[in-house]
């Protein structure tokens, strides 16, 4: 072979190989971020799910207060 053959025959197979470790790469970056966002909603199911079960103690706070409030005062001072 002449060497423009094997000039050319050793560029394709340098961009094969470029190629390749170009996939590779993507690949890993692919897999770390669908880690991270597997992670994440999970997380976030997780803190829905913990704000939906937890009671709600200043409600309960509120009431007890509006309840006693009212008691001190007759419906005669209210305007």
């Amino acid at each position: 072979m002449s060497k423009v053959e094997e000039f050319i025959a050793e560029t394709k197979l340098n961009e094969l190989l470029r190629k390749k470790e170009d996939d590779k790469q993507k690949n890993t970056v692919l897999w770390v971020l669908a880690i991270v966002g597997a992670i994440a909603a999970v997380a976030g199911i997780a803190y829905a799910v913990y704000r939906f079960f937890t009671p709600d103690y200043l409600e309960d706070f509120e009431e007890d207060f509006d309840d006693d409030f009212d008691d001190y005062f007759s419906e005669e001072d209210q305007v």
